[in-house]
């Protein structure tokens, strides 16, 4: 379906549903919750549909009404559920059919360490594909809070993996080889 300036919106949502359940789960940690998240940001969505600019970044808008309605959640119950053992995060994702099981394990427990702020700044910059500038735009910080965000993250994370400098991360999976790479875009 091609996009344009006069079509309705509500018609694209549907496009944009497995980018927002990956970074609901990136946030959430956990697929029910994910997908509660999701639905609330569609349904708010929906429902303020007057309130997004034509013309303007259609996924942006979602991401920043998912963000936002997560960490409003976060905020009035001040509690966050832990999954130290990893069990839910297991069940997120499958796992590859070769040697890079262990790898992406390391991975997701070396990911779930990190400060939110910098998972957050990850996922947008790298696995989702956002320009620093339009990651700055959805989480209300300056784009030099996020691109510091994004770099203390992957110095953090080849710091948790054992990573030598400047050594690439084995994996296939494209997701997180995007969260570790380096030369995201300043704009797109």
């Amino acid at each position: 379906m091609t996009s344009s300036a006069s079509s309705d919106p509500r018609d694209q949502l549907v496009d944009h549903l497995p980018a927002l359940r990956a970074f609901a789960l990136s946030l959430t940690r956990e697929g029910a919750s994910a997908d509660d998240l999701v639905q609330d940001t569609i349904v708010k969505a929906w429902t303020n549909m007057d309130k997004f600019q034509a013309g303007t970044n259609l996924r942006a808008w979602l991401f920043t009404i998912l963000r936002n309605t997560f960490y409003s959640a976060r905020r009035k119950t001040k509690r966050e559920v832990s999954d130290t053992d990893g069990i839910h995060a297991a069940r997120q994702a499958t796992r590859p059919d070769h040697d890079g099981r262990l790898a992406l394990n390391d991975f997701r427990e070396a990911f779930q360490k990190l400060p939110d702020e910098q998972r957050e700044a990850l996922i947008l910059v790298g696995a989702s594909g956002f320009s620093y500038e339009e990651a700055a735009g959805m989480t209300g910080v300056a784009v030099g809070t996020v691109k510091s965000r994004a770099n203390r993250g992957r110095r953090r994370l080849a710091e948790l993996l054992h990573l030598a400098e400047g050594e690439e991360l084995n994996m296939t999976d494209q997701a997180t080889l995007a969260v570790m790479a380096q030369n995201n875009s300043s704009s797109r």
